[in-house]
């Protein structure tokens, strides 16, 4: 018991520091690059109106604080999937949720820009929930059908395939002053978010973290399985909209501000569980979430620097970095079912 309580401190901490390390080093790097007396007297100094004071308020700080917030969000969202689907290998982008919510918030945008309008926080996240909830629900009733998980992920991705194909019918279509706003988003970015952005998604997922973490006793009774989780007085039912709610809506919050994100949610919560060398979701709720954003800081970092001043897709260095992860783990499960 205390070879294991050392493991989660020394985790824990491991975990800190990366998120520190990485946190400054995003501020400093970037197409113009600061020295570091010059980055600290800006962030500890009233506003000066300088381009440097710009550079660092307008501009790096809300992306970092974004790629901390929905990086997290993401990787506590495919946590929650793999609780509530039992595979290790179920997430928002696999399993279409992300797909989902990309179609609805682009068919919102290609509408609102239409008519000459843009489209607020709030609009976008319930666009996105609603996507995600309407790929969810296809999902569930496949899962009433289908009982091999592996088929059921198939089923899921399929799923995401056609949202994708719906989605880029509709930008075809859209205006060509619309195009680039969409093209932009589409690809998965944290550029472009300002300190309003931030303080809405810190609001949303701070919330819906809040409530998964009050769940983590009826999660943890789940994972032991439905009729031990019964035995232990949880109403099944009530728990598993409570998961999907959760789930939906930590990664619609993702997908609303940065677009699509891959691998971020089958990836992290992998890693974590084999650092940790635990499931119990007291720890792996605020370690998934650390871990997301450790994860989606250093994607983050790699996109706006190989290439700058041009920015990379978020998407293509997560799933650079996070799919090696997943091929991996489905390795190891298939080596072990072997064996």
């Amino acid at each position: 018991m205390k070879k294991n309580r050392s493991r989660y401190i020394a985790s824990f901490a491991l975990l800190t520091a990366l998120l520190l390390i990485l946190t400054i080093w995003n501020v400093n790097a970037g197409s113009v690059s600061l020295p570091a007396q010059d980055i600290f007297r800006i962030l500890t100094s009233p506003p000066d109106g300088s381009t440097d004071y710009g550079i660092i308020w307008g501009f790096r700080l809300p992306r970092i604080l974004a790629a901390v917030i929905l990086g997290g969000a993401l990787s506590v969202s495919g946590f929650l999937l793999q609780t509530f689907f039992a595979n290790p290998i179920a997430g928002p982008f696999v399993l279409g949720v992300s797909s989902g919510a990309k179609l609805l918030v682009s068919l919102v945008m290609i509408f609102l820009l239409s008519q000459g309008r843009t489209s607020s926080s709030l609009v976008l996240i319930s666009a996105a929930f609603s996507g995600a909830m309407l790929s969810m629900g296809f999902i569930l009733l496949i899962s009433q059908r289908v009982k091999k998980m592996s088929m059921l992920v198939v089923c899921g991705v399929m799923i995401g395939y056609i949202c994708s194909a719906i989605t880029d019918f509709a930008v075809t279509f859209a205006e060509d002053s619309n195009i680039v706003n969409l093209h932009n988003w589409s690809m998965g970015s944290f550029s472009g978010i300002y300190w309003d952005s931030v303080a809405v998604m810190a609001a949303v997922v701070g919330s819906a973290l809040f409530l998964t973490f009050l769940l983590s006793k009826p999660i943890g009774a789940y994972q032991m399985g439905e009729s031990y989780a019964q035995n232990m007085g949880v109403n099944i039912r009530r728990f598993r909209v409570s998961l999907i709610l959760l789930s939906s809506i930590l990664s619609a919050c993702v997908t609303a501000f940065a677009g699509p994100v891959s691998f971020v949610g089958i990836a992290v919560p992998h890693l974590i569980k084999s650092l940790f060398a635990t499931a119990k979701p007291i720890l792996m709720i605020p370690a998934c979430f650390l871990g997301g954003a450790v994860f989606c800081l250093f994607c983050d970092l790699i996109a706006r620097t190989v290439f700058a001043p041009t920015d990379m897709s978020i998407s293509s260095v997560t799933a650079i970095f996070g799919a090696p992860v997943v091929i991996f783990m489905m390795a190891s499960r298939r080596s072990g079912a072997a064996e």
